[in-house]
């Protein structure tokens, strides 16, 4: 399937605010990125690298007065998520060294407090792709999808308490969840088709018989149509725009939509 999505952000910034942004997708394991574009108004001057987990970031020094920042991109992605139900899980003694650190607690999954409650709902399941369906299914059916019920700060310990929170509550406690059970789990922010309302999503993907699996709890059947934008930890690590000062936010918008079938012939 191809994918055109959008995001435009506006800001009223009092004084000159140093800030990082996060909003460029790259190809990629399931996606390819046939044409991006990335604009800001006043053009100041931009210096791009990539963090730790190889996401694609923008340092900018955002001028006093109004901000612009938008993005577009076309991306061919899956229009179904991928899953093999027999895949293994693997022992840390055969994972690769670069998805260790992402069975390790973090500001937002508190993985080391989850361990009882993670037994408990994998039960007898066969030590494969099932336990994390059963964790994701867990989560589905004991969190309420809720606005205004969590904020910034809210832990996936907290979601087990409160029963309710938004996608970022969910990703968080799935992760918190599988990282309980020894299955690395990581954070995924993007574009999503179909959301209702439309906004940028949050998911998450466990490394499952040598390689990443998405799994989404906040929907009945989870589908695909995803543009990848950011990977990483928790939400501490894939935040899309970061100012370090002052700012008012008065834009923030998200369109997410099927190409032409032209374009995809």
């Amino acid at each position: 399937m191809i994918i055109d999505a959008t995001c435009c952000l506006e800001y009223v910034i009092p004084v000159e605010v140093h800030a990082i942004f996060m909003l460029r997708p790259r190809s990629g394991w399931g996606q390819w990125i046939m044409r991006e574009e990335f604009n800001i108004k006043p053009r100041v001057p931009v210096i791009e690298y990539t963090d730790f987990y190889g996401n694609l970031c923008q340092r900018i020094v955002l001028p006093k007065g109004s901000f612009h920042y938008s993005m577009k991109c076309r991306a061919w992605v899956p229009a179904e998520l991928d899953s093999q139900p027999l895949a293994l899980l693997q022992t840390v003694k055969q994972l690769p060294v670069d998805v260790l650190h992402y069975l390790l607690p973090s500001r937002y999954c508190q993985s080391d407090k989850l361990g009882d409650l993670a037994t408990y709902i994998v039960g007898n399941a066969p030590s494969n792709h099932q336990h994390v369906t059963s964790l994701r299914n867990w989560v589905h059916d004991n969190i309420a999808y809720e606005r205004g019920t969590s904020n910034s700060s809210t832990s996936a310990l907290e979601t087990t308490t409160t029963r309710r929170g938004v996608c970022r509550d969910f990703a968080h406690l799935g992760i918190a969840l599988c990282r309980a059970i020894k299955v690395p789990a990581r954070m995924v922010v993007g574009f999503v088709h179909g959301l209702e309302p439309m906004d940028l999503h949050a998911w998450f993907e466990a490394y499952i018989g040598g390689r990443w699996f998405s799994f989404d709890a906040t929907e009945d059947h989870p589908g695909g149509n995803r543009i990848v934008i950011a990977y990483g930890r928790d939400a501490a690590d894939v935040a899309l725009a970061s100012l370090f000062g002052p700012f008012t936010c008065t834009t923030m918008q998200v369109t997410v939509a099927i190409a032409p079938e032209t374009e995809e012939a």
